[in-house]
């Protein structure tokens, strides 16, 4: 995840605070994916270092404001034409606790897999729920379609899980015959 475009690109809107730039992140993400106040100030420094955002004053109460400058302005601009690179994913700790599991003594990886199931159709269900209750509002306003298409994108790859839990479950049961023979192959 991009901190550093997404704060750029609700600088978009106009000058922002630390905090408030946190508030809107974490309501356009349906608070998917949460920021802590020090990440928020970290990354608008290093914005400002490398010419990214201003300062640009004080509000009322006292607080700095940021806003984005022409450069940041570019970056955003590059940031939205340019793919999201797939070729290095990150690390995803389900499929190293289960190569893990594989063969380790004292581990059913057929239950590591159960386990998972129950997990992912439990926050599956949560999704749908969640998805069901914004469309019931309608989505008009950029914030709730921002949301939906969070929550939709969650909904896919809690999808995509249960049938890679499947396919795992389907080769465990291959490596481990019901006659209890372990399989060669």
């Amino acid at each position: 995840m991009s901190i550093r475009h997404g704060l750029l690109a609700l600088l978009e809107d106009g000058p922002r605070y630390g905090s408030r730039l946190r508030t809107e992140f974490e309501a356009r993400t349906g608070a998917a994916w949460p920021l802590n106040i020090s990440q928020v100030y970290s990354t608008l420094g290093r914005l400002a270092r490398d010419g990214m955002v201003v300062q640009a004053g004080v509000d009322e109460a006292g607080r700095v404001l940021y806003a984005l400058t022409e450069a940041g302005r570019g970056e955003l601009l590059a940031w939205y034409a340019r793919p999201v690179e797939r070729a290095s994913p990150p690390r995803d700790e389900l499929a190293i606790k289960l190569v893990l599991a594989v063969g380790a003594p004292g581990v059913d990886e057929r239950e590591v897999v159960a386990a998972q199931r129950r997990h992912v159709s439990k926050a599956l269900h949560a999704y749908v729920r969640q998805r069901a209750e914004v469309l019931a509002r309608s989505p008009g306003r950029p914030e709730e379609m921002a949301r939906l298409l969070v929550l939709e994108r969650l909904i896919c790859h809690a999808e995509a899980e249960a049938r890679w839990l499947d396919h795992c479950e389907a080769r465990l049961l291959r490596l481990h015959r019901p006659d209890g023979a372990d399989a060669e192959d």
